[in-house]
């Protein structure tokens, strides 16, 4: 994905493009009922538009490749990508589209929209933050935002699981994730 961006010319609408090399998305997950399981994707891209006269008119769209999901233990990956779980061969992207910001506050906003994982879309709202705008030592202008949600797999028809001899599951349903996206502009 390019890392470049146009200004639209409604006057004070933006729009940005995600630097993937300066993005991260996370993931968050109990194993055993007992301990957290981190994760990543590492192949993320999408626009953002933001208004300077009206935050709440912004939006933003972001692909993450489902093949990309990396928890530093190769077997445990390729089982994600399995039909057991994201069936990256059938779907090959998670997918989130805004449709609205609300509660604006300074600096923090929720983000709702749809997120869409294998094959399956719910709604989400995120907690969003912007970290800050500035330039580049480049010329070019940067900007970034942290955001936090959290859903259930089974929500998504992520439902492989195994039972524990001493009751309850080895994967959790519930799953917290983390974005921290740089922007970048023309």
């Amino acid at each position: 994905m390019s890392t470049t961006a146009t200004t639209t010319t409604a006057g004070t609408t933006t729009t940005w493009a995600i630097d993937p090399a300066h993005t991260h998305v996370a993931f968050a997950v109990k194993h055993l009922m007992i301990s957290t399981v981190r994760g990543r994707f590492a192949a993320v891209s999408g626009t953002v538009v933001t208004d300077e006269a009206d935050p709440a008119r912004g939006t933003a769209e972001i692909e993450i490749d489902a093949a990309s999901i990396d928890t530093r233990e190769s077997q445990r990956d390729a089982h994600l990508k399995s039909a057991d779980f994201f069936d990256v061969e059938n779907f090959p992207k998670l997918i989130f589209k805004s449709k609205r910001i609300t509660d604006v506050k300074g600096n923090a906003f929720k983000l709702i929209g749809d997120l869409t994982i294998h094959g399956v879309t719910r709604e989400v709202a995120l907690d969003v933050t912007s970290d800050g705008r500035g330039k580049d030592p480049w010329g070019g202008e940067r900007s970034a935002f942290t955001a936090t949600t959290a859903i259930k797999r089974s929500d998504y028809g992520l439902t492989w699981n195994q039972a524990l001899e001493a009751g309850g599951f080895l994967v959790g349903d519930d799953i917290k994730i983390s974005l921290d996206v740089e922007l970048v502009k023309k």
